[in-house]
Parts: structure tokens; sequence; C-alpha cells
């Protein structure tokens, strides 16, 4: 089952993206307004994050690691390994599996990036995010990074399509403002933000990754 599904995604994600469209179900109502932003009119700093999956009780899992509390405008949030570009990186794949080995402990070498989901630009803080799909194919033993994590949230990745996970409610920024705000409920952590729309994405990107007819 996990080889023929990954091949089936590894085809759908050299088609079309879903895109903006979809992610935006899950955006927050403040963030509409920034939704026709173009790069040059807010010169986004490069980042990336890391959806990995792998196989384990005869399914295919996924993770989210939940942030602990910090002086900082994701402090506390839920979301995919990953953070900021740096400039040893040699591109953004290569943030992506830097950042999965810093913060939970899964070797670059392990993991077999497949594709990539549509960027999603982060107005609070400035980051144009660059979410990539990876796999490995054994579980892997994560080691979380103390500083940088709370908890890891291992998460059945078919699951995340179901709509009983939505829900919606006021949200309070990190600079007191507050937001209506569609959020998936994870093992009961609130998912929500660009988290939740790339989820919703993704989501789309596995239903139709389903239908392809495995050639191999």
């Amino acid at each position: 089952m996990f080889v023929r599904f990954i091949e089936q995604l590894k085809q759908r994600l050299q088609q079309p993206l879903p895109g903006e469209n979809i992610q935006y179900r899950m955006a927050p109502v403040s963030r509409l307004q920034n939704k026709f932003l173009t790069p040059e009119n807010y010169n986004p700093r490069k980042s990336a994050v890391m959806i990995l999956l792998f196989p384990q009780d005869n399914t295919i899992k996924t993770l989210f690691i939940e942030r602990p509390v910090y002086e900082g405008i994701h402090s506390g949030q839920v979301g995919f390994p990953g953070g900021k570009y740096e400039d040893d990186d040699v591109d953004l794949k290569q943030t992506a599996l830097r950042e999965t080995y810093e913060e939970v402990g899964v070797h670059p070498e392990k993991i077999e990036v497949i594709g990539q989901l549509t960027d999603l630009y982060i107005n609070p803080s400035n980051f144009l995010v660059s979410p990539f799909i990876g796999y490995t194919n054994h579980v892997p033993n994560f080691i979380a990074n103390e500083r940088e994590v709370k908890k890891i949230v291992v998460y059945n990745l078919f699951d995340l399509n179901n709509k009983n996970l939505i829900a919606e409610k006021e949200i309070r920024f990190t600079d007191g403002f507050t937001s209506t705000t569609p959020y998936y409920e994870i093992e009961g952590l609130t998912v929500w933000g660009a988290t939740a729309m790339m989820v919703s994405e993704l989501n789309v990107v596995i239903e139709e990754s389903k239908k392809i007819k495995n050639t191999n």
C-alpha cells in the first residue's frame, strides 16, 4: 500500500497544484486582505517545511510539532518541522531536510523528497514558505529538540481529510489582534494559519493521488 501510494503521490505532484484557492479555504478572515500580494510588494524571507510521510500500523502517517511558548510570532503554534533558509543551504529543499533533522532527528539521507506544495506567504513574520513532501520507508526514531519542539504529534495521513476535524473560533495573535479562524483539531491541538492552509492543499492532493492508476 505504502509504495503504491507514494508512486501515485509522486505522479500527482508533477502536475499543476491546487494552489491558493484551496489553501484559502482554511485562511483566517484577517488574512484574506493579503491574498493578492505579490513578492515584489513584500520582499519576503525564504523558509521551508517538511511534510514527512512514513508507514506505521498498516497505514501512512505524518507528523506535526507543537512549538514551545517563547517571545516570538509562532510561539506555541503547531506546524510541520521547518525554518528559515540559511546561507549555507544549497536550496530550500536542503533547508527543509536540515530543519527536520535539527528539530525531530530524522537524518536527510533517510528522506526522499518527492515534491512540494504551493509556496505560502506568512504575513506576520514576512516568510515565504515552501512546503516539501518527503517520505521514509521506516518508522523514524524521533528525537525532539527540546529548545524548538515541545511535542511531536504523529497522525494518520488519510484522517486529515475528516471534515469533523474542522472547526472555527476566535484566535488571538501575538500582537493582540483577534480574528475568526478555521482550524483543524488534531489530538486536542489547534492547527491553524499557514499550517492549516497547507493541510487543506495536501488533502486535495492526497485524494486526487488515489485516483491515479499506477503504471509500474
